[in-house]
């Protein structure tokens, strides 16, 4: 049976190299790439880029999340060559969705960087990795 893992990516420097490693040690497994979408805004963890700065353009912010999303899946398709990928988005703060995506989907291992964030942001806010690795119900490998 095929092996299903999970692959946050965010566009951060991290999130590729777990993407590498995933294809590299894991080459038969099948991959499904998450991009959470954190309503709650920063640029932190598996939602970099995506804020809300005026509740009045909900819609064009979440547009352009999506948008976001897309393109990451883009490069990642180029980062990989033919093998196929799902691809899924999802909205929520990061850690939660991705330990939730995991276990309402099939998923056997999550395969993540180990940070999406810099500095103090990322002692004041807590590791999204840290989080999913104690929430996730199947492993996870944190990448460095």
């Amino acid at each position: 049976m095929e092996k299903r893992l999970l692959v946050p990516i965010d566009g951060s420097e991290q999130a590729w190299t777990a993407l590498d490693h995933a294809t590299t040690e894991h080459p038969g497994a099948a991959l499904t790439l998450l991009y959470v979408i954190n309503p709650v805004g920063g640029t932190a963890g598996v939602s970099a880029g995506a804020q809300i700065a005026d509740v009045g353009h909900g819609e064009e912010w979440y547009e352009a999340a999506e948008q976001r999303a897309e393109a990451l899946f883009e490069r990642a398709r180029e980062c990989i060559g033919k093998r196929e990928i799902e691809t899924e988005t999802t909205v929520g703060r990061p850690a939660r969705a991705i330990a939730a995506f995991a276990e309402e989907n099939p998923i056997d291992a999550i395969v993540m960087g180990s940070h999406g964030r810099d500095g103090v942001s990322r002692i004041v806010l807590g590791s999204v990795a840290e989080t999913v690795v104690r929430r996730s119900p199947v492993p996870v490998t944190v990448v460095r």
